[in-house]
């Protein structure tokens, strides 16, 4: 039995939720044909999902995923690739983390410490994977969008990642040192 590209692409998207970045543009080819009109995100809003995103990959001895510009990448792929229904989760999902957040620490995310910011965002992880009607589904856009956007970046696969600019011969297996970065492709 053969299976071609999109087929498998289609078998990956149902078996991960739909939650994967693009869902529907993977499943369809194209970009969604129903959108929510006039979505539009503001400064603050970019500001905070480039929080977000840096709370998820902060700066180590690489830059983390703000100095990327996440938030700008983020939006992009929520306009552009998000269908009506993901767009509206994705919106009242940060509505809901900013006013949560805010409610339960007393402070915006913007200002809390990285500590309480990574154990807020770990927690609402831990209940999406728990959760059988797999809400807050906002999570789980979040984290998939701020990896994509970090390491397909120019920072995420020159700094992060071992890139090679223009690949010689092939080699199938690369011994990794402890330590060592994975290759961008």
């Amino acid at each position: 039995m053969n299976m071609n590209r999109r087929d498998a692409l289609k078998s990956v998207v149902l078996m991960m939720g739909g939650t994967m970045v693009g869902a529907t543009a993977i499943l369809t080819g194209c970009a969604p044909d129903k959108q929510i009109e006039g979505l539009d995100f503001s400064p603050e809003d970019i500001a905070f999902l480039d929080e977000i995103g840096d709370t998820i990959i902060p700066e180590t001895d690489t830059p983390g995923a703000k100095a990327a510009g996440i938030g700008t990448f983020m939006v992009m792929m929520v306009k552009d690739t998000y269908d009506e229904n993901q767009q509206k989760t994705f919106v009242d999902g940060l509505n809901m983390i900013r006013k949560d957040f805010k409610d339960s620490k007393g402070v915006e995310f913007e200002k809390a410490s990285a500590e309480d910011r990574l154990a807020y965002l770990n927690g609402m992880y831990e209940q999406f994977k728990s959760s059988e009607n797999r809400e807050p589904q906002v999570i789980a856009m979040l984290k998939d969008l701020t990896v994509l956007g970090y390491f397909t970046s120019e920072i995420g696969a020159t700094q992060a990642l071992n890139y090679v600019e223009v690949p010689g011969r092939y080699d199938g297996c690369i011994d990794l040192k402890p330590g060592d970065r994975a290759y961008a492709i």
